[in-house]
């Protein structure tokens, strides 16, 4: 769950122009998500008892739904302001299920190109069955959210959401590589993180826009909330990798910096220390750099300018969703734009 502040902190930087009174996210889009892991379970038949329990591994009901919450949510904010429908459609339903388990094939591979041993708390896929087992799990769960995806039978809606799939290799791609120039290295992280994060958010909120409402002006404004979400969200995760325990994370602390990475509070920090250029380049390798980096990074503002950044594009978020019509969905929607700034895990 999201670390939960007051009220009066969350409302602060939203004040609601109308009456709609405070929502919390998680209890209004509860009934659209009902059965939504179960309803997964159903996409992913499979005839051999390994690979259905590996599809079933990361589906336990535990994770915080936060993709399908936010594309429910999105759904019933563009039907009000078309025509004042609250109820969700099915294949908008559809879309959030697809979403999540595009999200779920993306950790199952990422785990294997990071080699990482841990995730939400547990062991992962590639642990426990070895990498090719963990590739292939991967590839079967993203050809069942094809499948689940044709079966709406909207042409729009399967371009829109094969472009997440694209993004997400393209951004694994970026995320392989490094810039030699300083002044790009940021552009680069920015879009390396739009593509692996916030494409998902973004396009996930434009398809259902796209099914609820003809008017292409709210299919920009689910777009631009779900990419500027998106990206805020990847933010704050980076900076958690330097600000919290790795028994509170459900993954090592530092994980990035130890596969080469350098996310924003690197990234800023590296103004104030010149010196953590070399060792950008060289992905942290040289003995000792995993620490010396984590300490410069402590030191500087790189984890304040990072956390200031993901504030202005969440502030951006909420400037978008208010040019739909005042709805709970649309509070809620806003109200999430706050939780994603101060979660703690």
């Amino acid at each position: 769950r999201f670390h939960h502040t007051s009220t009066s902190r969350l409302c602060s930087c939203s004040k609601t122009v109308s009456d709609e009174k405070y929502q919390d996210p998680f209890q209004l889009g509860r009934k659209d998500l009902k059965n939504l892991y179960e309803d997964i379970k159903k996409e992913l038949l499979v005839s051999t008892a390994e690979l259905k329990e590996m599809c079933d591994y990361y589906f336990d009901g535990k994770g915080k739904a936060f993709r399908p919450m936010i594309v429910v949510l999105m759904a019933r904010a563009c039907n009000i302001h078309h025509n004042n429908s609250r109820e969700v459609q099915a294949s908008q339903r559809s879309v959030a299920i697809i979403a999540e388990m595009i999200h779920t094939a993306s950790l199952v591979h990422d785990d294997v190109i990071d080699d990482a041993n841990s995730r939400r708390g547990k062991m992962t896929v590639n642990q426990i069955w070895g990498e090719r087992k963990a590739v292939l799990a991967g590839d079967f769960i993203l050809s069942a959210a094809s499948v689940a995806l044709a079966r709406i039978g909207n042409t729009t809606i399967i371009s829109v959401l094969t472009q997440v799939i694209e993004d997400l290799v393209r951004g694994e791609f970026l995320q392989l590589g490094s810039k030699e120039n300083e002044n790009e290295r940021f552009a680069h992280y920015l879009e390396k993180t739009f593509k692996k994060t916030a494409s998902l958010i973004a396009n996930s909120c434009k398809a259902v826009s796209i099914l609820g409402c003809p008017d292409p002006k709210v299919h920009e404004i689910a777009y631009q909330y779900g990419k500027n979400v998106g990206i805020a969200f990847q933010l704050i995760d980076d900076v958690l990798d330097f600000t919290s325990c790795a028994d509170h994370l459900g993954k090592p602390a530092a994980a990035d910096l130890k596969l080469g990475l350098a996310t924003g509070p690197v990234l800023f920090a590296c103004r104030q220390f010149p010196e953590m250029n070399a060792m950008i380049m060289r992905r942290f390798s040289k003995p000792g750099d995993v620490e010396r980096a984590r300490k410069y990074v402590l030191q500087s503002d790189g984890v304040q300018q990072t956390t200031y950044l993901a504030q202005r594009y969440c502030h951006e978020a909420t400037r978008e969703i208010r040019k739909l019509r005042p709805s709970p969905e649309r509070e809620a929607l806003i109200q999430l734009t706050e939780m994603v700034l101060v979660r703690d895990k």
